[in-house]
């Protein structure tokens, strides 16, 4: 069953049940159907229909902030931000697609041959809560400007979103059959997997989920695209003002309500500075983040997205102070709702299991570390590798950090974030692939060698 349960209010609001056997059967046939019209189609109109789209979702900006504010608990001027970047990850794939998407000429020893790029068919799209329609767009943007079609499942608890943004995309010219939108369950992927009409799938999400999928993926040699968890460290070595460091990573750990992949979620911070930086982000993540109602723009921290979330947040970080950790401010569940204090954790070691799990809420772990050799292996101690940041005054030290850390992406002075023309992915347990930029159009892609004489 797909319901929509008002997370700051825990009320049930709308139920959507799970499409059968048959519906799901019949929707893969639609998208198989569709493809060869599809792919025939010049990569020109695919990238006009993209950019409908985006003046679409920018024209529907407030009713989708609403419907993910009313999903899972988004912060209303957080979620019209995320179609900003649903606008842009559209424009981007509509204006470079052509160019991405051209033929490469190779020289051979004793001749010439081309690489054309083209779709390969069907894909599957299993997409999270966190972000409804960010997490689609990067996913589906490029996938139809290169000309494959797409089956899309949405998150258990985002109907509305699904609903929406299928809509979004008829209208702007996508065919009915390029894009179908299925409320299939958990227990029906692997049969979609093991249909031989779908080529492809691409996952965001947990850890777990991640596993399942691409067992059934290889099992049936499907091409497969994993973003999935992470513990971002964020480094910082040293600062010329400390307040504005504190507020600024602060909030990026705290953005989302901290249900972000890549949110810096490991402060490792140089000795000298450490215990200043503790005082200060515990003072501001206790009197500025402020629980309160997701659809008013002053609040500062909405309600995680269900109270199994909250829970489970919640129940992470008294295990972490039972064994040992010391807890600056928060971690208490507020009801009604799925709220959780804003919560700092110090005194975290190997031993704990809040040391490698990922939080997914807001909650900030803060380490000390001896020196920067120290601090790089603390950000390495972790089986993920999605994202880092490094934060100093020194460019030449940053990027020298930068490129010793193991992550899919650093960035510097800045934390997070996603831009459309910047390729997202990590290493390790955080997943397989990359998407957004040119790398995003590619993994779907057929590089097909023609040789020409």
């Amino acid at each position: 069953m797909y319901s929509v349960t008002d997370p700051a209010r825990g009320v049930l609001v709308e139920e959507v049940a799970n499409s059968t056997e048959e519906e799901v059967r019949a929707a893969i046939g639609r998208v198989h159907a569709a493809y060869p019209d599809w792919r025939r189609r010049t990569v020109g109109e695919r990238a006009a229909i993209a950019a409908r789209a985006a003046d679409l979702f920018a024209e529907r900006a407030d009713e989708l902030a609403a419907i993910m504010t009313l999903e899972m608990g988004k912060r209303v001027n957080e979620g019209r931000g995320e179609v900003g970047i649903v606008v842009d990850i559209f424009r981007y794939y509509a204006e470079h697609g052509p160019a991405l998407l051209a033929d490469e000429p190779i020289d051979l020893k004793d001749g010439k041959a081309v690489i054309t790029k083209g779709p390969i068919g069907a894909l599957l799209g299993i997409m999270p809560w966190n972000f409804p329609c960010y997490q689609v767009a990067r996913f589906v943007a490029p996938n139809l400007v290169l000309g494959n079609t797409i089956l899309l499942k949405h998150a258990s608890i985002c109907p509305r979103s699904a609903r929406a943004i299928e809509e979004i995309l008829h209208a702007a010219g996508v065919p009915d059959d390029v894009y179908v939108n299925t409320y299939a369950s958990s227990r029906q992927i692997p049969a979609i997997l093991a249909d031989p009409r779908i080529a492809g799938v691409s996952l965001t999400g947990s850890e777990q989920a991640g596993i399942a999928v691409a067992a059934e993926a290889g099992k049936n040699l499907k091409k497969t695209v994993l973003e999935l968890g992470g513990s971002d460290p964020l480094i910082i070595l040293d600062t010329d003002d400390l307040d504005e460091t504190v507020n600024a990573t602060a909030t990026a750990r705290m953005r989302n309500c901290g249900q972000s992949c890549n949110a810096p979620k490991r402060m490792i911070v140089l000795a000298g500075l450490y215990d200043e930086y503790v005082d200060r982000l515990t003072k501001r993540v206790a009197e500025y983040y402020v629980p309160g109602d997701p659809a008013d723009p002053a609040t500062k921290l909405p309600p995680l997205a269900s109270a199994a979330a909250a829970d489970e947040v919640a129940a992470q970080v008294a295990k972490a102070v039972e064994q040992g950790a010391t807890l600056r401010t928060g971690g208490r569940r507020i009801t009604p709702g799925a709220y959780l204090e804003a919560t700092v954790l110090t005194d975290v070691t190997p031993e704990m299991d809040a040391y490698y799990e990922e939080i997914f809420g807001p909650v900030v772990i803060v380490f000390e570390a001896a020196d920067e050799d120290d601090a790089v292996r603390l950000a390495n101690d972790t089986p993920f590798g999605l994202g880092a940041s490094v934060w100093g005054t020194d460019p030449d030290r940053n990027r020298r950090v930068a490129d010793r850390i193991d992550a899919g992406m650093v960035y510097l002075n800045r934390a997070g974030g996603s831009q459309a023309d910047l390729p997202f992915g990590g290493i390790k347990r955080s997943g397989l692939g990359r998407e957004l930029g040119p790398a995003g159009i590619e993994e779907f892609m057929n590089k097909k060698s023609i040789r020409l004489g």
